[in-house]
C-alpha cells in the first residue's frame, strides 16, 4: 500500500534552505518515492541525477566538484562544502573542512541543510544535530521535534513539529527574532530569514537594506534565501525574486518550475521538462548546469491499476481501460500519487492540493480542502498529512478508519481497514480495525510505516523490518536485514535495501513477490502485482498483468 511521509529533506542555498520539489515539506508516496534535488552554494551548486548520483559544477577550489559515489536523496550545497543523504540515511560531506562543517557526525538523518561554515540536519527522531562553526550559537540548537531545518551564515532556523520557527545562533538584524504564526517551510540568508506560511504566503524579517525582506504577495511552495536576496516559487510553478540585482540573479527566467535555488551571486531552478537553468553571475560555470534531467517520477501499485508522475510533473494511469483510476485521470502537474487496494487514487498537486478520483461511493475520492504533504489510499477511506504534520482523513468512517489520533506525524499509511502512522517521536500509532491485530503495533523508534490488508510493516530506527497481523501468507514475516523502506499489499510486501536490492515475502501469486534483480530507490505493493522506482529514474512492476497493470508506459520506462 502506498505511503505517505513528511521527509522534510529542505535541500539549501547558500545560507538558504527550498523545497526541493514544488511542495515543501517534500513528500513520498510508494515506499519513499524520490523527487529530484538541486541546491546552490556561494560559486557551485550540485544535483542529484535521475541515477541516483550526484553532479556539481561551478567552483572547485576546496574539491566542491568532487562528490561521492552512490545514490543519494538530498543535497545541500553551503559556502564552500556540500552535503548529501544516502539512501540508508547517512550524510556524506565534501569540499572546505575548516570548522568540520564537512565532517559529519554518524546515524540517520532525513534533512540537511549546509550554512557558510555550518551544517546542521534532522535525524530520523526528529531532533535537530547541528556541527561546524558555532561563535554565535548557529550549531547549538534547542530541544524538540522539528520538520524542517534551514543553515544560514552565523543563524539557523527551523519549523517545529506544530508549524512554529524556532531560529538560534547571531541575531544582529533581527534575523533570529522569527514571527509568530504556523509555517511549513523557512529559508535563511546573510541576515535575513523568510517563511512560507501555512497559508501559502511568505513572511520574511530581518536585514531588509536590499529589500529581500520584502516579499510579494501571493501563494507560494517553496522559497530560497541568498546573502541580499531571495526567491520563491509561486502555485503557478513560476518563480519570483525580490532583493539584490547586482549580477542579474533576481532576473528568473520565464516558464514553469518544480525548485529554485539561490547561491551567493547566481541561482538554478529545475523546470517542469526536468532541465537544469541557472542565471546571475556566470564566473566560474556557475551557471553552466550539467546535460540531463535532475528529476525522478514517483509511482504506486494499486488494486488493478497503476500510476506514476514523470519527471516533468505531469501523471499516467495504465491498467483495465475501465477502471476509473485510469479513465479519470486527472491533468497537471504533480509530485506524489497514491493508489490503494479499492478503485481509487489521489494525487498532490504541484500547490499542494490534494485531488482524488475513481470509485468514491464513501466519499472517499472527495478530498478536504487545504494543503497537504502527502498522501496515502486505502481501500474505501483515505488520509493524508497537512504541512503541520497533523492527519486529516476521509470516506468510510466504520470501525474507526477515519479516526486520526491528534499530534505531529512524519509518515502515515492508509490500509484496507485500519490506518498507522509514524509520530515525531517515532512511535506508531494505529486506529481503525484490529481484526488481525493490524491496529496494534510495536514498541519502539521507527522511520516509516505500510498498511496492508489486515497486516503493517515498519522499518525500525536500526533499518530492521517489524511487522504484525494476519499471517496466512507469511506476509507478516519479513527478512532480516536492514532496509530503507517498505510497502505492504494484500497479502505480500515488499522492502528496499540500503544498496537498492527490493526483497518480497507472503503471498506469491502472479509472480507479485519475485522482484527482478535491478536496483531500486522506491517500491508499492498493490493487490496482485508490484512497481518500483529504479535509481536510474524509471518504473518497472512484475506480478499479474491481465488489465495491463504491469505494462509500464513507454514514456516512465
Amino acid at each position: 500500500m502506498a505511503v505517505a511521509l513528511i521527509v522534510a529533506t529542505f535541500v539549501l542555498g547558500w545560507l538558504a534552505p527550498l523545497g526541493a520539489s514544488a511542495e515543501s515539506p517534500a513528500a513520498a508516496s510508494a515506499a519513499g518515492a524520490v523527487v529530484g534535488r538541486i541546491d546552490a552554494g556561494a560559486a557551485h551548486s550540485c544535483g542529484i541525477r535521475s541515477d541516483g548520483t550526484l553532479a556539481c559544477w561551478g567552483a572547485d577550489s576546496d574539491g566542491q566538484q568532487t562528490p561521492p559515489s552512490g545514490v543519494f536523496t538530498s543535497v545541500t550545497s553551503g559556502f564552500r562544502h556540500s552535503c548529501a543523504l544516502r539512501t540508508t540515511g547517512t550524510v556524506a560531506c565534501w569540499g572546505l573542512d575548516n570548522n568540520d562543517q564537512a565532517s559529519p557526525p554518524t546515524g540517520a538523518f532525513v534533512a540537511l541543510s549546509a550554512g557558510f561554515g555550518h551544517t546542521c540536519g534532522i535525524r530520523s527522531s526528529g531532533r535537530v544535530g547541528c556541527w561546524g562553526a558555532d561563535l554565535a550559537g548557529q550549531s547549538s540548537p534547542p530541544s524538540g521535534v522539528f520538520i524542517a531545518v534551514a543553515a544560514g551564515y552565523a543563524n539557523t532556523c527551523g519549523v517545529r513539529v506544530n508549524g512554529a520557527i524556532a531560529c538560534w545562533g547571531g541575531d544582529s538584524e533581527g534575523q533570529s527574532s522569527p514571527p509568530s504564526g504556523g509555517f511549513t517551510a523557512v529559508a535563511v540568508g546573510d541576515a535575513h530569514a523568510c517563511g512560507i506560511r501555512t497559508t501559502g504566503a511568505v513572511t520574511c524579517w530581518g536585514d531588509n537594506t536590499a529589500s529581500q525582506a520584502a516579499p510579494p504577495a501571493g501563494t507560494f511552495t517553496a522559497v530560497t534565501a541568498g546573502p541580499l536576496d531571495t526567491c520563491a516559487l509561486r502555485a503557478s510553478g513560476t518563480i519570483a525574486c525580490w532583493g539584490d540585482n547586482t549580477y542579474g540573479q533576481r532576473n528568473a527566467p520565464s516558464g514553469t518550475f518544480t525548485a529554485v535555488t539561490l547561491g551567493d551571486l547566481h541561482a538554478c531552478a529545475v523546470r517542469t521538462t526536468g532541465t537544469t537553468t541557472c542565471w546571475g553571475e556566470a564566473d566560474e560555470d556557475r551557471t553552466t548546469p550539467p546535460a540531463g534531467s535532475l528529476q525522478v517520477l514517483t509511482v504506486g501499485a494499486g488494486n488493478e491499476s497503476s500510476c506514476g508522475v514523470a519527471a516533468n510533473g505531469t501523471l499516467d494511469c495504465w491498467g483495465s481501460p475501465t477502471d476509473p483510476v485510469v479513465t479519470g485521470a486527472p491533468t497537471g502537474y504533480f509530485t506524489a500519487v497514491s493508489g490503494g487496494l479499492g478503485g481509487h487514487a489521489c494525487a498532490v498537486r504541484s500547490n499542494r492540493r490534494v485531488i482524488c478520483w475513481g470509485t468514491n461511493t464513501a466519499g472517499q475520492a472527495t478530498a478536504p480542502s487545504g494543503t497537504f504533504a502527502a498522501v496515502s489510499v486505502g481501500s474505501s477511506h483515505t488520509c493524508a498529512l497537512r504541512p503541520a504534520g497533523t492527519i486529516a482523513c476521509w470516506g468510510s468512517a466504520t470501525q474507526g478508519k477515519t479516526n486520526a489520533p491528534a499530534g505531529g506525524f512524519r509518515v502515515v499509511s492508509a490500509g484496507a481497514t485500519a490506518s498507522c502512522a509514524v509520530a515525531a517521536s517515532g512511535d506508531l500509532d494505529c486506529w481503525g480495525s484490529s481484526s488481525g491485530g493490524q491496529s496494534t503495533p510495536p514498541a519502539g523508534a521507527f522511520r516509516s510505516v505500510s498498511v496492508g490488508s489486515g497486516f503493517a510493516c515498519a522499518v525500525r530506527a536500526s533499518g530492521s523490518l517489524a511487522c504484525w497481523g494476519a499471517d496466512g501468507s507469511g506476509q507478516a514475516s519479513p527478512p532480516s536485514g536492514s532496509y530503507v523502506a517498505v510497502s505492504a499489499g494484500r497479502d505480500h510486501a515488499c522492502a528496499v535495501s540500503g544498496t537498492g536490492v527490493v526483497r518480497c515475502w507472503g503471498a506469491t501469486g502472479y509472480g507479485k513477490a519475485t522482484p527482478p534483480g535491478d536496483r531500486f530507490l522506491a517500491v508499492d505493493a498493490g493487490a496482485n502485482h508490484t512497481c518500483g522506482l529504479r535509481v536510474d529514474g524509471t518504473a518497472r512492476c512484475w506480478g499479474r498483468n491481465h488489465l495491463g497493470q504491469t505494462t509500464v508506459p513507454g514514456w516512465l520506462v
